[in-house]
């Protein structure tokens, strides 16, 4: 059986395709401190007698959750002479100008007593200017062993443009040091602090990573399973261990880009190309664009305020979960999140310990969730859901569920922002756009969303509970690779830029040959990043063989002036080009529905914010027919997860066993 695992903060999700091409089957359990575990028992649940496993692919969030709770690594940087403040020099801006309360920039990710300088040059053309001596770098060694250092960064001035130095540092610190990250490997690309800092992230993460990937490796052989292993990369491709833990800060995204991919696969076969997609989990919310079929992505993203150039899926997430806590904020009003009670307590109604309320308890005490029904193996307990979310809301001199539709309200009010983050202020009008939804509490909120929104339509698709595992069932083999090469399209040939994309493309075809791959399976696209000349950021264009300037900067214009309703004849310059090599993993399907059921399980009181409680039918989903449409409100439910439709919305099942919500 091929299988996809989804390691979040409070559930490991995993999804078996059986060999004999029956159903899926899938397992939600308590993601443990040690997340491999959790991977470890659900595999056994699923496994059947004499089964093996014929591939396995599995996303996580173990590198942004290090990142965010500073366990990252003891990092050295070794750089040119002169270069040593790079880190602290920084980039001279200000996010919140005039707010004078926001706190100052985060320290260096490197401290200065652990950044060293060699006296080395190479200017931007690649040129050595000054050689680098094999003896002063030997001569680093007893310092770095003194400071007791995991993990090495190197970055020197102008490495993008020729990696030899780096990679002689590199070749001469591999018997000292354990992990050694290169700028030239990890982000050839210009801009010293960005790529130097990025350098540095992914040196902290390496140690983490490769015993992470260890225990996980050890772990399966123990259970027998010899499968190829793969990780979803925050691209939303899938890498080889070897791979990640050169470069583990390709996972940084790791977990959402499953869900995206699964999301961006579905509703192409579903007919929607522009689609808004919504991941709502037990302790953040990921949303992402979707335009013409493709999901957008991005060069590079900020962790706490500092930036982490990657490719990745313009996935935006904030702290708005199942898990989110409800509490008093410090000017009095009622807040939800970031703060997550996780899967260790858990929200109040789990019954393991947790005191706060959250927004799953809101749910409970909502009608939302079916109580007599079980979470991963979890009984839900209403009156502790009661109870919890009481006193909060008698500070405000509401009735309890009163309360907990507040909850939900500012829930859906951080949601909405992160919605219009990737659509109004990319220049994409929502309503004109889907929202697919999935996750564990994704079905749950996307009704009232799609109100908020003005969105039309809502897709559900199957085991949505399970959608992030479900996506690396379909994701990619993928290579990204990228160099600066600058160039202004009106006065250079295209010869300039050809030969770079043709080396690059032959490093990746090297590189997936070595994994067994064979070229004829591989499809390379290439891009260009352009701008204006004189402007500060890019766009990125996609490019085919043999275009000339004039037909690469009318592409260009053509993005600029959908992004930006504009566009000028002033001079177009490339900055960098990128090759991506992918090997298709085939035509995914959809996920067949589960067994049929009774149509209608019952009735449910249920609270709506605005409109007072009701008592509303509660339909199985495995029991609608194709073409059956119910009004609402109403619950639909299957074995994993909720759909709330709200009062004045239809729900419809379509022939693909899909769920539409439609109407106000």
């Amino acid at each position: 059986m091929n299988v996809g695992v989804d390691v979040g903060g409070t559930f490991t999700d995993l999804i078996a395709q059986p060999p004999d091409g029956g159903p899926p089957r899938m397992r939600k359990v308590l993601t443990t401190r040690d997340p491999s575990q959790a991977l470890l028992e659900g595999l056994r649940a699923l496994r059947r007698p004499g089964e093996d496993v014929a591939s396995l692919t599995f996303g996580t969030t173990a590198a942004t959750n290090a990142l965010l709770e500073g366990r990252g690594a003891r990092v050295a940087l070794i750089t040119t002479r002169g270069f040593r403040d790079v880190l602290e020099i920084g980039r001279q801006q200000r996010d919140h100008l005039y707010r004078l309360d926001v706190p100052g920039r985060m320290p260096p990710v490197v401290p200065r007593a652990l950044r060293f300088e060699v006296a080395e040059r190479i200017d931007h053309r690649g040129h050595v200017e000054e050689p680098l001596s094999d003896v002063e770098v030997l001569g680093l060694v007893d310092a770095l062993r003194r400071a007791k250092v995991e993990a090495v960064a190197v970055s020197l001035l102008h490495g993008y443009a020729n990696p030899a130095h780096e990679r002689r540092i590199g070749a001469l610190l591999a018997p000292h040091v354990p992990h050694v990250s290169l700028s030239s490997d990890v982000n050839p690309e210009f801009r010293e602090y960005e790529r130097t800092h990025t350098t540095c992230v992914n040196a902290q993460l390496m140690p983490l990573v490769d015993r992470y990937l260890a225990d996980l490796v050890a772990g399966l052989a123990a259970e027998g399973v010899r499968a190829p292993l793969r990780l979803m990369q925050s691209s939303g491709g899938m890498a080889p261990p070897g791979q990640m833990r050169k470069t583990p800060l390709a996972m940084l995204m790791s977990g959402p880009a499953g869900g995206v991919t699964a999301a961006r696969a579905v509703g192409a076969r579903a007919g929607v190309l522009d689609a808004v997609t919504l991941d709502m989990g037990g302790t953040s919310t990921d949303v992402c664009l979707i335009r013409g079929g493709q999901a957008d992505t991005v060069s590079e993203r900020r962790i706490m305020g500092q930036p982490v150039r990657l490719r990745s899926l313009a996935v935006e997430s904030i702290g708005a979960g199942g898990g989110s806590i409800a509490r008093v904020g410090r000017g009095g009003g009622l807040r939800v999140g970031p703060r997550s009670a996780g899967a260790d307590p858990g929200p109040v109604c789990y019954g393991r310990g947790g005191e706060q309320p959250t927004v799953t308890d809101a749910h409970v005490v909502l009608g939302y969730l079916n109580p007599e029904e079980t979470v991963g193996g979890l009984h839900l307990d209403p009156d502790r859901a009661w109870r919890a979310i009481e006193p909060l809301a008698a500070r405000y001199g509401f009735t309890v569920p009163e309360g907990a539709a507040g909850i939900i309200e500012i829930a859906n009010a951080a949601m909405l922002r992160a919605i219009r983050t990737v659509t109004v202020q990319r220049g994409v009008d929502p309503r004109r756009s889907t929202l697919i939804a999935y996750g564990g509490a994704g079905p749950i909120h996307a009704g009232r969303l799609a109100q908020l929104a003005a969105m039309p339509r809502v897709l559900i698709p199957a085991y949505s509970s399970v959608f992030s595992a479900y996506g690396c069932l379909l994701a990619d083999l993928r290579y990204d690779e990228v160099r600066t090469v600058r160039v202004q399209l009106s006065q250079t040939a295209a010869d300039v830029w050809e030969a770079p994309f043709r080396a690059m493309e032959a490093e990746v075809l090297a590189r997936l040959t070595e994994e067994g791959l064979s070229p004829d399976r591989v499809v390379l696209q290439r891009s260009m990043d352009l701008r204006y000349l004189g402007q500060n950021y890019e766009l990125e264009v996609p490019v085919a063989p043999g275009l000339d300037g004039q037909e690469i900067r009318r592409r260009f214009s053509e993005i600029h002036r959908g992004q930006y309703a504009y566009a000028t004849e002033d001079p177009v310059e490339g900055v960098n080009v990128r090759v991506t090599a992918l090997v298709r993993s085939g035509e995914p399907g959809l996920p067949p529905a589960g067994p049929a059921r009774p149509r209608q399980r019952g009735e449910r009181r249920v609270f709506f914010y605005g409109t007072g409680g009701a008592s509303v039918p509660v339909y199985s989903r495995d029991g609608l027919d194709a073409g059956d449409a119910l009004p609402g409100p109403a619950i639909v439910e299957d074995e994993w997860s909720t759909l709330v439709v709200y009062p004045g919305q239809t729900v419809r099942r379509d022939a693909l066993g899909l769920l539409w919500i439609e109407g106000a």
